[in-house]
């Protein structure tokens, strides 16, 4: 960006610095001076002489002027400044390599183009910022009033007007500082009114450079565009609608960010400096400076009224925004205002009643947006098959179509805020639509099935649609949707398991509904349990950090089916009790254990002085099956650590090792858990485990049973599906009487390599 302070700051430090260096060199204004053919031979002249501190009265070429800048520089400390910098021949006549220059030697660029320094890989790049409000009223006093502070309350007043104005930049406060120099209070408030539609010529003049340093038109249009209708707008929103106009907006974006002509903001908003944007207004309105309707684009609202009251538009008009300053008040427009304007692509129509034939409006259009849209539905004239955004919040609508309209290259339809809207449009033929966003849509009530055939749609929002009661089965069809937003569908009470279908999404919001559980499927998203973002069921956050807590209300008894225990047995394949300190265990039921175990061929017993040992080891081993196990590696003193995870709470997170020659075959879980009941009142609690795998987006649910305990820890073993490098998380539930203090998760493997695994 022009007039920020580059090249004072680049002075700064060589008048600073610059001695330290066995040589030294400021080229300035490479850009102004490099125009003719000739130009570049003379600033590499200068570069030599300055290096080598010897005349240089001749150079042929560009590249007789590289060979001895390499030739002769390699043996010479040097600090350079290249000032003004605007392309890449100018660097290679220069600087086309940092080799050119001895170890220790500092080159410092000055541009307006991000990407000279990329091409050059800089070692080190700063990004010139505004001044700060203090900063900036101490540089305009300097200049209009010779001192560091206004004059007087009254002076201080319009000098802040003033700050404002120039957002913080140097040329701008210099100038205008200077230009009001020894100027009366009332000069200074009509200088200010005259500033609002008219740009100080020599702030602009210095600002253009930039814009006429643009590669093409196509840049030059995007950059228009933006300063007359796409401020504060989504990025992504504004490339669908510019590519539509097929102006390649997304490399076009590229190039004016890179040169510090627009800024992506929070939340992916475009942003520009107002003297920016002020410049490109002024380019506009200097062709023609007295005819409004010879223009390409218009905005300000007097002439855009006056050309379309007089129907005087004509076909240079390509866009025009008409918004009533600070209120809804509805406007009455002609449709025949548009008939001329052919290339009309771009329009905006805020609270303004159109009467007449629709099919006056420019078939080219790419953009509507046309808040409190006037009418009950759109009229069968209405064709408009290049549009690719539609924006009518705020609008009459209670039926979008009544007959489905062909909009192939529709990309983002927004009916935010429409309070008589009860369905959604028939989606069948809207075969590209990307975004659908319906906020606040008091009467919604339907979504139409055929939203489910919307293959490309991304990003679907309905918050605050207090009316709908459920989303239409065909939803979970959507693979390709990210962006799913319930909140505040405050009769939306449940979530189908058909979830997992929906394997693109990455930000589910669903919070302030009617939903208290969720489906289980919901873990078998990958992409939105390694890098989403959920809101639900009074969780919010990233979904890694919030999913445990997620999980643990799947495994309330009041989401979790019972099943019987002969089910839970049947399906393990080891068992480890700890029932160490037990003086009052009474047993275990005898339905337990009482029938065989086809698949249990483990058992780990740490009976410690629990009295009833021999009864409980007689108990569980009828049908015992004692192959595959007699090897194997239990924890204890020798246990290596690295198998061993523990953690804090109710949940233990870790990734499967590779262990080379083994095979894992248990896992066993030592909980430590408080409880406050004595060994004749403790009740009988449940043990339930969700395992959890990121890595391959999978939950698996195992269940435990009424066990009488009186003792601070449990072991219980699960066979899981786990390979090496696996991401596994493991929640566990005992009831809410004993909360959780630590997991630790012991990885079993097979024991035929026992004597490798502790070596």
């Amino acid at each position: 960006m022009g007039g920020i302070g580059k090249t004072t700051v680049a002075k700064a430090i060589y008048n600073t610095i610059s001695h330290k260096f066995g040589a030294r060199s400021f080229v300035a204004n490479i850009r102004e001076n490099s125009k003719h053919a000739n130009d570049q031979v003379n600033l590499q002249r200068q570069l030599i002489s300055d290096i080598t501190k010897t005349q240089v009265f001749k150079i042929p070429d560009i590249d007789r002027g590289k060979k001895i800048i390499q030739e002769r520089f390699p043996n010479i400390k040097s600090f350079v400044v290249l000032d003004d910098v605007d392309s890449v021949n100018q660097l290679n006549a220069l600087c086309g390599s940092l080799q050119w220059f001895c170890p220790g030697s500092v080159i410092v660029i000055t541009t307006r183009d991000m990407h000279l320094l990329n091409v050059l890989k800089a070692d080190h790049k700063y990004r010139m910022r505004e001044m700060n409000k203090i900063e900036s009223l101490e540089l305009l006093s300097w200049h209009a009033f010779k001192q560091a502070v206004p004059l007087n309350e009254d002076f201080r007043e319009l000098s802040k007007n003033v700050v404002a104005y120039c957002g913080g930049l140097p040329l701008a406060l210099e100038v205008l500082g200077s230009c009001l120099h020894e100027r009366t209070i009332q000069e200074w408030s009509a200088a200010l009114s005259k500033l609002q539609r008219i740009p100080n010529k020599d702030i602009h003049a210095k600002l253009k450079i930039s814009y006429d340093g643009l590669n093409d038109h196509m840049e030059k249009d995007i950059f228009l565009d933006i300063c007359c209708f796409f401020i504060n707008k989504d990025r992504s929103y504004v490339t669908q609608i510019l590519d539509g106009c097929g102006l390649h907006a997304k490399n076009g974006l590229q190039v004016l960010i890179e040169r510090s002509l627009l800024k992506v903001g929070r939340n992916n908003k475009l942003e520009m400096h107002d003297l920016l944007q002020g410049m490109g207004k002024e380019i506009i309105r200097e062709s023609p400076p007295k005819d409004p309707e010879e223009r390409s684009r218009l905005w300000f609202h007097e002439e855009v009224l006056d050309v379309l009251i007089e129907h005087t538009g004509t076909k240079a008009i390509e866009g025009i925004s008409l918004k009533e300053p600070g209120t809804h008040r509805e406007c009455l427009i002609d449709s025949k205002a548009f008939q001329e304007m052919r290339k009309l692509r771009l329009l905006q129509l805020d609270y303004v009643n159109l009467i007449g034939d629709y099919a006056l409006l420019s078939k080219k259009l790419r953009w509507l947006c046309w808040h409190g849209f006037p009418l009950k539905f759109t009229p069968t004239t209405f064709c408009q098959e290049q549009l690719v955004a539609i924006d009518f919040k705020y609008s009459k609508l209670k039926v979008v179509w009544k007959e489905p309209q062909l909009l192939e290259m529709l990309k983002t339809l927004n009916l935010s805020h429409s309070s008589y809207l009860t369905q959604t449009p028939n989606f069948t033929k809207l075969p590209n639509l990307e975004r659908l966003v319906m906020k606040d849509c008091q009467s919604l009530i339907l979504i139409a099935e055929s939203i489910g055939d919307l293959k490309n749609l991304l990003h679907v929002n309905l918050k605050d649609c207090k009316s709908l009661r459920e989303l239409p089965r065909s939803i979970y069809k959507l693979k390709s949707l990210k962006t799913l937003i319930l909140s505040g569908c405050l009769l939306i009470d449940h979530l189908e398991e058909d979830f997992e279908q929906m394997e693109g999404l990455t930000s589910l919001m669903a919070d302030n509904t009617a939903i208290t559980q969720v489906p289980f499927s919901l873990a078998r998203l990958r992409g939105l349990v390694q890098h989403g973002y959920v809101s639900l069921c009074g969780y919010e956050g990233r979904a890694q950090d919030i999913f445990p807590s997620l999980v643990s209300s799947w495994m309330s008894r009041s989401n979790i089916p019972q099943s019987p225990i002969e089910e839970f047995v049947q399906s393990i394949s080891s068992l480890v009790l700890s029932l160490g300190q037990t003086s009052g265990f009474h047993g275990i039921s005898p339905f337990q254990f009482a029938r065989p175990a086809g698949s249990l061929n483990s058992l780990l017993l740490q009976l410690g002085v629990c009295d009833k040992a021999n009864f409980l080891k007689d108990r569980i081993s009828q049908g015992w099956n004692y192959g595959g196990w007699d090897d194997s590696l239990l924890p204890g003193d020798q246990y290596p650590d690295w198998f061993i995870y523990e953690g804090e709470g109710c949940l233990v997170n870790f990734k499967v090792p590779q262990v080379i020659g083994c095979q894992l075959k248990a896992m066993l879980l030592n909980v430590v858990y408080y409880s406050c009941m004595d060994d004749t009142t403790a009740p009988q609690f449940l043990i339930d485990v969700l395992i959890i795998n990121y890595t391959k987006a999978t939950i698996m649910q195992h269940k435990g049973d009424w066990v009488t305990f009186h003792e601070d820890a449990k072991w219980q073993s699960i066979i899981p599906s786990l390979q090496p490098g696996d991401h596994v998380e493991l929640v566990l539930s005992i009831g809410p009487h004993f909360p959780v203090k630590k997991i630790a998760a012991y990885l079993i493997y097979d024991g035929s390599k026992r004597r490798r695994l502790l070596e």
